[in-house]
């Protein structure tokens, strides 16, 4: 009877993996030979096979889950609707509750008959067993047993909490995210609270209802259940083909956060000594994210999900957001045996802001690689919303989704490579054909003028952006051949700085110099700190295109 309830309680099971040994991903020019991952495609069918009594059930719990989802997307809307139309009085609710409470009663009964399924399925009594083991025990053993079935992630047990070590913010008093600093008139009374409450109700109602959703559309469970088989399909390439072991970390505010972890330092390759931790796009996962481009480059990769993405729970705020991040590079450093010097950090898009706070966070990280990124949230909020609530955006992401990236990577003192999508629609305020409206260009020049302020004065930043203007990698040289670059000057210029006055930004390098030779400075540094990719926002980065940031 209690294994009858297991079943019934019980996680759903998707795939039960085969054995694999590690292998790369093809790359372009591969041929499907015998035993490669390119002939064994098509061989993924290692799905779990539900017995006929629980497919059918739990078609129908999916289906009562995606039209709950549904309704409770629409409730607001129906609730108006019913109240117009005068539904909502006793005489009418009570009926209705009773039809609620027989369709709950309804759907009980199914998940009986599901979990009746399950019990008769020894493939399924054995999953269920090594599960309750993993809860029970907890050996490594019994762990290994478990890495070889996909199921429901709220039932997997939790590998690694964020208070198994001192953790970052205990240790050096650094909190995760400081507020905006709230800047108070002369008259800070009881009345001017009053008046800005009813904007900060708006702002709050704004940002935790369908700004975060549109922020982060990946947490909306719709698109996840459409995604479903692509993301079951990715992850069991990532664990039959690399070796992927998947983790559960718990982060300090209690949220679980899904992870994958393929280790390439067994191989020939010396690349796979060094850690690339990947922080995905508003809509990625690391299923079928980014993570394959510094993998088929031949490092080894960790890659996670953002809270209440798939199997991580939560909701994808700036501070769940940054503890999420802490939880994951503790869990490198002190579970997988990285060094801060051997890790580095890999983000798309809206990663940036994760990177860039864990850059900040954790200084000694070896590099940080931001692609396709941007300096601050508020001009691409402004740019998809009503010119009218200018003043209600702006508040709602200073005080709820403020996405700082400029600011945060000013506070990382190690080598940064941006790179510039130039046929990028997400990131630009204009058009994609504007260049110059993509807001990388102006992270690129936040960093700069935060390094080296003396280079860049209001020449300098007039001569970085006539480079950044070029469509082209001819016009790129043409502009650094006009104002004669030389790299050999510019290198024993900046080299005999650091071993003067240390590496220690900010530098005063250029103040003493002729304006060529600030000019001379400015681009080189430009062209050494941003790498064009002709490629739209969501185009994956080719693994010949990644590589590590540039250092003196």
């Amino acid at each position: 009877m209690a294994k009858l309830l297991s079943c019934v309680l019980g996680p759903r099971l998707y795939r039960v993996y085969r054995e694999r040994g590690p292998a790369r991903l093809p790359r372009d020019g591969d041929e499907a030979t015998e035993g490669s991952p390119a002939s064994r495609e098509s061989s993924w069918d290692s799905y779990y096979q539900p017995r006929s009594l629980e497919k059918h059930s739990d078609s129908i719990l999916a289906l009562a889950s995606v039209l709950w989802s549904i309704s409770y997307y629409t409730s607001p809307l129906a609730f108006f609707y019913l109240y117009r139309k005068g539904y909502l009085t006793m005489s009418k609710v009570v009926p209705f509750s009773h039809y609620a409470a027989t369709m709950l009663f309804l759907l009980a009964g199914v998940a009986c008959l599901r979990g009746i399924g399950r019990w008769t399925n020894p493939q399924y009594i054995q999953f269920i067993t090594i599960l309750e083991d993993s809860h029970r025990i907890g050996t490594p053993e019994i762990k290994k047993k478990l890495a070889s079935y996909n199921f429901d992630f709220r039932s997997w047990p939790v590998d690694f909490r964020w208070d198994e070590v001192s953790s970052r913010s205990d240790s050096r008093g650094i909190s995760l995210l400081q507020p905006p600093p709230k800047h108070r008139s002369t008259a800070n009374g009881f009345l001017n609270a009053v008046k800005k409450l009813p904007c900060q109700i708006a702002s709050y109602i704004v940002a935790h209802t369908f700004g975060r959703r549109m922020l982060y559309p990946g947490s909306v469970y719709l698109l996840q259940k459409a995604l479903m088989p692509m993301l079951l399909q990715g992850q069991a390439r990532l664990v039959e083909e690399w070796g992927g072991k998947r983790a559960k970390l718990l982060a300090c505010d209690g949220n679980e956060i899904d992870t994958m972890f393929m280790d390439r330092r067994g191989t020939s390759e010396p690349q796979g000594a060094k850690l690339v931790i990947c922080c995905e796009g508003n809509a990625g996962f690391y299923e079928v994210g980014c993570l394959s481009t510094p993998l088929d480059a031949g490092y080894s990769v960790l890659g996670w999900n953002h809270p209440g993405f798939a199997g991580s729970t939560g909701v994808p705020l700036p501070q769940a957001e940054a503890n999420a991040m802490d939880a994951v590079v503790q869990f490198a450093i002190h579970r997988l045996g990285f060094q801060p010097d051997d890790i580095i950090l890999y983000a798309w898009s809206i990663g940036g802001f994760t990177a860039t706070w864990a850059a900040m966070t954790y200084p000694e990280i070896s590099a940080l690689v931001l692609d396709a990124s941007f300096d601050d949230l508020v001009p691409l909020a402004l740019k998809v919303m009503p010119e009218s609530w200018r003043g209600l955006v702006t508040r709602t992401v200073r005080q709820h989704l403020n996405l700082n990236n400029g600011e945060q990577l000013c506070r990382y003192q190690g080598p940064v490579l941006l790179v510039r999508r130039t046929k990028d629609e997400i990131i630009t305020t204009t058009v994609p054909e504007d260049i110059m409206s993509n807001r990388g260009n102006d992270l690129l020049l936040k960093l700069l003028q935060h390094r080296y302020p003396k280079v860049m004065g209001e020449e300098g930043v007039r001569m970085v952006r006539e480079w950044l203007e070029a469509s082209s990698p001819m016009e790129e040289v043409a502009v650094c051949s006009r104002y004669e670059v030389e790299d050999d000057w510019c290198m024993s210029v900046l080299r005999s700085y650091r071993d003067q006055h240390g590496p220690d930004f900010p530098w005063s390098v250029g103040d003493d110099m002729m304006p060529e030779g600030r000019r001379q400075l400015a681009l080189f540094l430009a062209r050494k700190q941003l790498q064009n990719f002709e490629a739209t926002h969501c185009t994956p980065l080719p693994h010949h295109n990644f590589r590590l940031p540039w250092r003196l």
